[in-house]
């Protein structure tokens, strides 16, 4: 969790993983940082797994790339100030995925009319047992996360025209177990 607790670092995830391999200068010019900070943090995410070095480069110009695709991580802690820096972090994560979707919702008139059609914005409200939103959420992964795995990886992959997109999925209850029935 430390080593995502830091606002360089996650800009550094987040363009690692639409744009990377990316040496700790071209990340640098993408999140407004200078080399020497992005080599520090890019060094610190290594350390806990996060990226790796991507080969083909020297010195200053190694390049890096993201060790994994995707994350999840769980709140859910016995030791209370452990959970409680887990619920930091995710507010944090949350807050730059909502600031993303505020950004679009601010400048989607500026994107071609097709992408302000294809864009999806729904909500939904369901009585559910733990189990069933467990189930539900495994389900929505195993959908998701293969569907369009290749095309982060690999750029030639990706079709004329293609856009990163960011899917959000957020399942919680929103009223508490007293008041549920």
């Amino acid at each position: 969790m430390r080593a995502l607790a830091h606002p360089v670092r996650m800009a550094l995830i987040e363009t690692l993983s639409l744009e990377g391999p990316l040496t700790a200068t071209e990340a640098g010019e993408r999140i407004g940082e200078s080399p020497t900070t992005c080599s520090f943090h890019l060094r610190q995410l290594a350390r806990y797994g996060f990226v790796e070095e991507a080969g083909g480069g020297k010195g200053r110009a190694r390049p890096w790339r993201m060790a994994s695709i995707g994350m999840r991580t769980s709140a859910v802690h016995e030791d209370p100030e452990t959970a409680l820096a887990a619920s930091i972090l995710h507010r944090f994560i949350r807050e730059r995925e909502l600031g993303r979707y505020q950004r679009w919702l601010e400048t989607k008139a500026s994107y071609p009319r097709e992408w302000q059609e294809a864009a999806g914005d729904s909500e939904f409200a369901y009585w559910m047992t733990p189990e069933e939103l467990r189930a539900l959420n495994d389900e929505l992964l195993a959908l998701l996360l293969p569907r369009f795995r290749e095309r982060l990886t690999d750029p030639s992959t990706r079709p004329p025209g293609a856009l990163p997109v960011e899917v959000l999925v957020l399942s919680f209850p929103f009223v508490p177990p007293s008041q549920g029935g």
